[in-house]
């Protein structure tokens, strides 16, 4: 399953590129940073405004890593929201870091000793083998944060996918996302093995923000994934 561990990957490397990002080339400013991670450790200075700016300027052969770069995207973009929660960020970029793999998205992968290739193409089909799980049972808690985690994949970066399918063949509109998704993580919250993997408070956070989250994807689809697609939906999102 999905855990809040991406900042636990992170190495000295990835320290060092944020130092040379924030300094743009300034050696007063990076000393400065330096001496920031040194006394403040490393969350202070990837907080540190104007760091994904700086991630996506680098020009030169060293690029971001992954988690870096995804955790930086996702946790700026969560502040500037409004949602100042480092460990609902660290989720976050763990569940696009995870989604990206091949089909990864439409699986609800393994948890314990569930292991599980089915895979959902459809929320309501999530819904539906949800209604047949037993109380308790650890396949249902994987659906819940399953429903949770493919309703803000899917309605948060892929915004005018649905835009078109509902245009083409009458598909839901994004606030069905947002409340299959809002229960999903509400029910994952409240399953006994959310307190057991550490994500309970994760998914409450999650349930009671979601449309807020969702919006936020949405930008960061809009700025970071998608820059030069241009539709009319994206167009009405940044008015």
């Amino acid at each position: 399953m999905i855990l809040a561990n991406v900042r636990g990957r992170l190495r000295g490397a990835d320290f060092r590129l944020v130092v040379l990002a924030l300094a743009r080339g300034d050696p007063a400013v990076a000393a400065r940073a330096e001496r920031r991670l040194l006394a403040e450790g490393p969350d202070a200075l990837l907080d540190e405004p104007g760091l994904l700016e700086g991630l996506l300027a680098l020009r030169s052969l060293v690029v971001p890593s992954p988690p870096l770069f995804t955790y930086v995207a996702v946790r700026h973009t969560l502040l500037a929201a409004g949602v100042d929660d480092r460990d609902l960020a660290d989720y976050l970029a763990a569940l696009l870091l995870e989604f990206g793999q091949h089909n990864r998205h439409a699986r609800i992968g393994g948890g314990g000793g569930v292991s599980d290739d089915q895979t959902y193409n459809y929320l309501v089909d999530i819904v539906s083998d949800l209604s047949q799980e037993p109380e308790g049972a650890e396949r249902g808690f994987l659906l819940q944060a399953h429903l949770g985690n493919y309703s803000l994949w899917l309605a948060g970066l892929f915004p005018d996918y649905i835009a078109a399918r509902r245009l083409r063949a009458g598909g839901p509109d994004l606030l069905y996302y947002d409340e299959l998704g809002r229960q999903g993580y509400d029910l994952a919250s409240r399953h006994v093995l959310a307190e057991r993997f550490g994500v309970a408070g994760i998914y409450r956070e999650a349930a009671g923000r979601f449309p807020a989250l969702r919006a936020a994807f949405n930008r960061l689809s809009d700025r970071v994934f998608f820059p030069n697609v241009f539709t009319a939906d994206k167009v009405i999102r940044n008015l």
